[in-house]
């Protein structure tokens, strides 16, 4: 994900990013202690609403296998 913050922002690093599948967007994940928090933004990806991936790439592979679940092309 790129922002421009702007360079009066207290956004040092990047916290949230987009997770894209098969060029859906599935929804993002923020950064808190221990991992990273998705948030769906496409009602498919619900069930992966507000758990914890310890890594973004886990986020992004679970988002994969919903798709391929549903019969979709991941």
């Amino acid at each position: 994900m790129h922002g421009d913050w702007g360079e009066h922002s207290a956004m040092t690093h990047h916290n949230a990013f987009i997770i894209e599948v098969a060029g859906r967007s599935a929804g993002i994940v923020v950064a808190e202690r221990g991992g990273f928090t998705f948030f769906a933004s496409d009602w498919t990806f619900k069930d992966m609403d507000r758990r914890i991936y310890r890594r973004v790439d886990h986020a992004e592979r679970a988002a994969r296998r919903v798709l391929a679940a549903r019969g979709a092309p991941a």
